[in-house]
């Protein structure tokens, strides 16, 4: 079946919403916070510990799939959820963000036809159209597929802007047409750089096609986070309301908060575990680096109030230990708590829409979280 989306409620004092996604594997709670699995895994969790931090949706990465194992050797294991075991929804991405990242000269090998880039794993020449995109998400049988995209630069000049828009439209009408899963939602994805009036028209052109869900890209690519917030506003006042709203590439929390003010129901980022390979973790006072000299003989949990696995179990100087020791158990304890922060921070902020206080709930956590609240 296609993911449904139902709207329960919307705060009186901004444009934050709470509701529902239907999905084949269970029905899920927004606004959510989506962990990025890149290679068909969360680096160093099991399906278990997802679920055990509050996780629903999370990502899988089209092109690296592509290329290793292939979406051929997925389609035989049964599909995305039988080949990693995961037995909740799974989002694939277009593989558009990697062939923005990898393609060198962006006026030679972005067509089009499609894209021409290098293979990150053995240089290997790689073309990818919107076509192709879809018919791998397709084999890969998630739940939900994205169209084909250019994230666009930031900055970028405004005949830049606009000519890519107008082509990712295109790619989204040729990937709509080329789509073929019944079991799986197919979202059209907005873009138009920081200009508001192709912002507006990118979303309006991508709601007339009628996908199942909406994404806002080619935010958090360098920009300002004024910036960023009008880019999501100029998009959001364009999108229906029975539609879930997909903010991509999106994980710090004090983002994720005005994404939701602002009507974003869906967020996901690789933040959480990159932080915590690199021995950081969030907590409601700001980041803190687990490698500092002060956490040596600290003996309490990352955050006394914390209900993950980590903070139930183990201290701060027991991590600080494994991650000096550079032992893997170190990064997995830190996604786990990292992760579950953020699966935390959208169950609060579901709260607050109930509670119709979310604009309070954002000045509280805010000043905690930057250190300004006189009571820490």
């Amino acid at each position: 079946m296609k993911i449904k989306y139902e709207l329960l409620k919307n705060d009186t004092k901004t444009k934050s919403r709470y509701g529902l996604i239907h999905t084949n594997y269970g029905t899920f709670e927004t606004p959510m916070f989506m962990p990025v699995g890149t290679q068909a895994t969360v680096k160093t969790l099991s399906p278990e510990e997802l679920k055990s931090v509050g996780s629903g949706v999370i990502l899988s990465n089209t092109y690296h799939l592509w290329l290793r194992p292939g979406e051929d050797i997925i389609l035989k294991a049964g599909g995305l959820h039988k080949f990693m075991n995961y037995d909740g929804p799974i989002l694939t991405d277009s593989g558009g963000f990697q062939v923005f990242s990898l393609a060198k000269n962006k006026k030679k090998d972005i067509t089009e036809e499609g894209v021409y880039f290098k293979s990150h794993i053995d240089g290997s020449k790689l073309f990818l159209t919107p076509e192709l995109s879809i018919k791998i998400q397709n084999k890969l049988d998630s739940d939900i597929a994205m169209s084909f995209d250019e994230c666009i630069p930031y900055p970028a000049s405004y005949e830049y802007a606009k000519k890519s828009t107008e082509r990712t439209l295109r790619w989204a009408e040729r990937g709509k047409k080329a789509f073929n899963n019944p079991n799986q939602s197919l979202f059209g994805i907005v873009q138009g750089g920081e200009y508001e009036d192709l912002r507006k028209y990118s979303a309006r052109e991508t709601v007339k096609m009628g996908f199942d869900g909406y994404s806002i890209g080619g935010t958090s690519v360098g920009e300002d986070k004024i910036t960023m917030y009008n880019m999501i506003d100029y998009a959001v006042e364009e999108l229906p309301l029975d539609k879930p709203r997909y903010l991509m590439g999106v994980g710090d929390p004090i983002d994720i908060i005005e994404g939701v003010i602002r009507g974003i129901d869906m967020f996901d980022c690789v933040l959480p575990t990159r932080l915590a390979r690199h021995g950081n973790a969030f907590t409601k006072c700001g980041k803190i680096n687990i490698k500092n000299f002060k956490y040596k003989e600290d003996f309490t949990p990352i955050e006394q109030d914390c209900d993950c696995y980590t903070c139930m179990h183990y201290t701060k100087s027991y991590i600080r230990h494994l991650i000096v020791a550079n032992e893997s158990f170190g990064q997995r304890l830190l996604s786990i708590h990292n992760i579950r922060f953020l699966t935390k921070l959208t169950e609060d902020l579901r709260q607050s829409i109930k509670d119709d206080n979310i604009l309070e709930y954002k000045d509280k956590f805010i000043k905690q979280y930057r250190g300004e609240d006189e009571n820490h």
